[in-house]
């Protein structure tokens, strides 16, 4: 590579330019396929998560009302075993104590089971959500089932030319400077379509038709140095010439219309 001559340079970054240009064609036939596909899953991996922190509230809510329900059996034994006390007190003050201690296990009761009532409300809900969320994974699965099979098609199309590409493009870019090779890279993922390297056609630079001086097309067709389009940051690597001779071609003249004499 280091004894490469411009000229040689210049035909390794068209050889690669035109590898590229196959494999943009490869891609537009997927057209938004791939981020579709994409999007699904990553839609699909959301619904998933939201799905699973439902179903942790839920079985929250379900331990909830098992320790309430637990609270409860524990609350009522204490009132039976007060209320056994209570008929051996000695004096009021200890029959006050146990009748507040009773009072407060009854209580206890009471807000478990109205705990209990609420967690079971909630438990309704998250089902409802659950039910939802599952109908809408379904929903949106069959989509992805679809976009993947359909996508599977064309890659399975396209997947001998695809690889046997990748490959020639592999090979192209060992034949390529790093530096020119990275500048050729940059500049093709800056470009909406793609073309780093172009011809100059019928004066202008392909991909832009930006017009080219004179001057410059000559030191293209020279091939002694690497021109750069200055508007564009293109590799101007060729100048079609039938396209220059057409323009430098004479016009033929209109042929005159012979009259007649009359008499």
């Amino acid at each position: 590579m280091e004894n490469q001559t411009v000229a040689q340079k210049l035909e390794a970054l068209v050889k690669l330019q035109s590898i590229d240009s196959k494999l943009d064609e490869l891609k537009k036939l997927r057209g938004d396929l791939p981020d579709e596909v994409q999007d699904l899953e990553d839609e699909m991996e959301g619904y998933r998560v939201r799905q699973g922190r439902f179903e942790a509230e839920q079985k929250e809510l379900e331990d909830a009302i098992k320790k309430n329900k637990e609270g409860i059996k524990e609350a009522e034994k204490l009132v039976k075993k007060y209320n056994d006390q209570q008929k051996n007190v000695k004096n009021n003050r200890e029959f006050d104590a146990i009748t507040k201690e009773i009072e407060l296990q009854e209580l206890e009761v009471q807000i478990c089971e109205k705990r209990i009532k609420e967690a079971k409300e909630k438990i309704e809900a998250k089902k409802v959500e659950i039910v939802a969320i599952d109908a809408l994974i379904k929903d949106r699965m069959q989509d992805l089932d679809n976009k993947k099979n359909e996508l599977k098609g064309i890659l399975g199309e396209n997947q001998e030319e695809e690889k046997k590409l990748l490959t020639d493009r592999e090979k192209a870019a060992k034949k390529i400077e790093d530096k020119l090779l990275k500048h050729y890279d940059r500049l093709r993922g800056s470009l909406t379509n793609g073309l780093a390297v172009v011809r100059v056609v019928r004066g202008a630079a392909e991909g832009c038709n930006i017009i080219i001086p004179p001057q410059k097309i000559a030191e293209i067709r020279e091939k002694k140095k690497i021109v750069i389009d200055e508007h564009s940051g293109r590799i101007l690597a060729d100048v079609d010439v039938e396209s220059m001779e057409e323009e430098t071609k004479p016009k033929k003249a209109a042929p005159v219309k012979r009259t007649k004499k009359v008499g």
